[in-house]
């Protein structure tokens, strides 16, 4: 694209950028640390560069005008090369900074990671903190998320994009009634599997690679299972299943925290074990960001805690 932006200064790409990715006045300003007085104005100039509004109202929020959708990929490659270039030179010491992380993950991975992951934090890094909130699972905000955080804490299958670093392994257990009619010493045949109704946890289309438990369960004839429940979440499914004739697939750590409260019991079944991971994921342009290698070491000492822990 001819597009030429010889003309703005590097404060004025960043906050173009930033605005370019938020479309939010306050989170641009936030991801960059300026003031949202700071970054009106930073717009109006840019508005006046471009003679164009680049965002406009559109009900409660903002969405980018045609020339601002155009000066989006232009606009990353300029960032990219001035990451290319200065990104080396920055640098990060954990016990004196006072760095704002920014990390999403998975509602189920938020029970397994957040407290090691603080407590490390808070350890080695006493002035820095750490903003965790859950994944936007929109198909089309997934590179906006990723842009906007220095991780996301993600399962892999799912086709989120980014850098990858695998966190931890889980294996997913069969959750049922503790007094199901089915169970036998505590086991379900294939035949039970197969006739008994099913809860499942949906959150994004897997597209063409197919995911552990949907691979296994083909393997073991169980392809067109009664699915009667579908959520959005991991950590909805014991509600669902408890107190009915209903099974579900979940997480080991998950069954181990719900199990006596809700009732119910990991069942052994005839499946083969079926292992999950969860995974780090960050944007190309975080790659060599001092900052985000630091946080990628301190995770990888975390998921060693919580392997450990395991015993």
């Amino acid at each position: 694209m001819p597009e030429r932006l010889h003309g703005v200064d590097a404060n004025l790409l960043f906050a173009l950028h930033a605005l370019l990715e938020e479309r939010n006045l306050t989170r641009a300003g936030e991801r960059i640390s300026l003031s949202q007085q700071a970054m009106s104005g930073a717009l109006n100039r840019l508005r006046k560069h471009f003679g164009d509004e680049l965002l406009v109202r559109d009900g409660r929020g903002f969405s980018l005008t045609p020339h601002a959708e155009r000066l989006r990929p232009v606009v990353l490659d300029a960032i990219e090369t001035a990451e290319a270039l200065l990104g080396n030179h920055r640098e990060f010491t954990a016990a004196s900074s006072a760095k704002r992380f920014a990390v999403s993950m998975s509602e189920y991975a938020m029970t397994v990671l957040a407290e090691p992951l603080i407590h490390h934090l808070t350890e080695r890094a006493p002035g820095c903190t750490v903003e965790l909130d859950p994944l936007d699972l929109q198909p089309n905000q997934l590179d906006s998320q990723l842009m906007r955080r220095d991780l996301v804490i993600a399962p892999l299958g799912f086709g989120f994009p980014g850098r990858i670093q695998p966190v931890f392994t889980d294996e997913l257990v069969c959750l049922v009634n503790r007094d199901h009619p089915r169970l036998r010493d505590g086991s379900l045949t294939l035949d039970d599997l197969r006739e008994m109704p099913h809860a499942v946890a949906e959150f994004l289309p897997a597209g063409s690679q197919q995911r552990p438990l949907e691979v296994e369960l083909e393997r073991s004839g169980l392809g067109d299972r009664t699915v009667l429940v579908r959520v959005t979440s991991l950590l909805t499914l014991p509600f669902a299943v408890s107190g009915t004739d209903m099974c579900a697939f979940v997480p080991s750590r998950l069954a181990r925290r719900c199990t006596g409260s809700f009732g119910l019991i990991a069942a052994r079944t005839p499946l083969q074990p079926i292992k999950i991971t969860e995974a780090a994921h960050w944007h190309p342009l975080r790659e060599k960001d001092p900052a985000v290698l630091w946080l990628r070491q301190l995770l990888y000492d975390v998921a060693i805690a919580v392997e450990d822990s395991l015993g």
